[in-house]
């Protein structure tokens, strides 16, 4: 499982997400991947309840600890990497949170217009 260059949606490089939970595809705190990341865990976004609430009806309980993985659930306020397929679903219905660029891979760009992102950007609010 070989990481893919460590590089943001601006071609520099890739800030760390969070780590209060500790966060991303390898749980480094960066929203790195690679190919065997299939849901391309590389957006990094200021979890909202609306968010938690969206993907909990989709049947991702990202809110609820599961200790058996060491995951202690999330809340708003919280950075994580996101898969940007689930993210850009959530903007789709209306309940996508904010991101961090600097902190969100290049390749959310394949699922994701960097214009829509950019709509979103914690940075630029």
């Amino acid at each position: 499982m070989k990481k893919d260059e460590s590089i943001n949606v601006y071609g520099d490089p890739l800030e760390m997400c969070g780590d209060m939970p500790m966060t991303g595809y390898y749980r480094d705190s960066y929203c790195n991947t690679c190919n065997e990341d299939m849901g391309s865990h590389t957006v990094c976004a200021e979890i909202t309840q609306l968010f938690l609430d969206f993907s909990k009806a989709k049947g991702n309980d990202l809110s609820s600890p599961a200790p058996q993985y060491g995951f202690a659930g999330l809340k708003a306020g919280d950075a994580w990497c996101l898969c940007a397929g689930r993210w850009y679903e959530a903007y789709e219905s209306g309940a996508a949170p904010l991101v961090y660029l600097d902190r969100t891979h290049q390749r959310a760009l394949e699922i994701i217009p960097l214009d829509t992102l950019k709509k979103y950007a914690v940075e630029l609010q």
